[in-house]
């Protein structure tokens, strides 16, 4: 029978993308049990290793979160069985609009709505639900810079990614009281396979290792908002306060060639 100090229990969803992975190599240590949620099985087994050679117990789950009331009833029972200290909810969907087309198409728009809004946003309000019984607890939303700008090649992305910033903000302020923290992440261009996808350029690309020791740091400090790299926070109150027609001549100009 185990004796010891209970272990530091923290989910990470997302856990087989690029982000994901590096926050669960950088939070893997003895006594941290990682659940490790993601898509992609082999790629989770795999990081699995890796983090039970640092010392942290690892339990994988393969989950789709765009059936939402399924993500929400696994986050429950997860918590259930054991208190959920920190959840990092990196789990999402990043696309532009197809070449040659001049709207987003529709099925896609409400794909990235559901996995980048409302599926995380559901699945923090069901952990925070029960982290006010307990009076402790931390989540953290993965969100984007894109969520600052309306980018008119990426409407779905950069709109959804709008929605899960002030759903954070709101929980965040709601939370304060309650002994929970809440910790929105609105990173530029990471280096990821699927951040390499996406066309045009990627000014002040971040490394995924170095992403993730941010966040560990800005989460063990409580602070509410990280924004990285610096200069995207520069960026964000040049958004606000340029003039319209000049902010939507910029916006235009930045789509990637077709």
């Amino acid at each position: 029978m185990n004796t010891g100090s209970p272990k530091k229990r923290i989910l990470i969803t997302g856990a087989s993308g690029g982000l994901g992975g590096a926050l669960a190599r950088q939070y893997a240590a003895p006594g941290v049990m990682l659940a490790l949620w993601g898509r992609d099985l082999a790629r989770l087994t795999a990081l699995a290793e890796v983090c039970r050679a640092r010392g942290a117990c690892v339990d994988v789950r393969s989950l789709d979160i765009s059936d939402v009331a399924g993500a929400v009833l696994a986050v429950e029972a997860e918590d259930a069985a054991g208190p959920i200290d920190l959840a990092l909810l990196a789990a999402g969907l990043g696309d532009v609009r197809a070449e040659g087309d001049k709207v987003e198409d529709p099925a896609l728009v409400a794909k990235l709505g559901i996995v980048n809004f409302a599926a995380p946003a559901a699945m923090a309000a069901a952990l925070a639900k029960r982290m006010v019984e307990r009076k402790s607890g931390s989540i953290v939303l993965i969100g984007s810079a894109a969520a600052f700008h309306a980018l008119p090649f990426a409407a779905a992305y950069s709109g959804s990614k709008a929605g899960l910033a002030r759903f954070a903000e709101a929980l965040r302020l709601g939370m304060r009281e309650h002994g929970v923290t809440v910790t929105l992440v609105s990173p530029g261009f990471i280096d990821t396979a699927a951040g390499r996808q996406v066309p045009g350029p990627k000014p002040l690309m971040l490394k995924p290792d170095d992403v993730a020791a941010r966040i560990a740091a800005a989460v063990a400090s409580g602070k509410g908002h990280l924004i990285l790299p610096w200069p995207f926070a520069a960026l964000r109150l040049f958004d606000r306060i340029l003039p319209r027609f000049l902010r939507d001549r910029l916006l235009l100009s930045l789509a990637p060639p077709r």
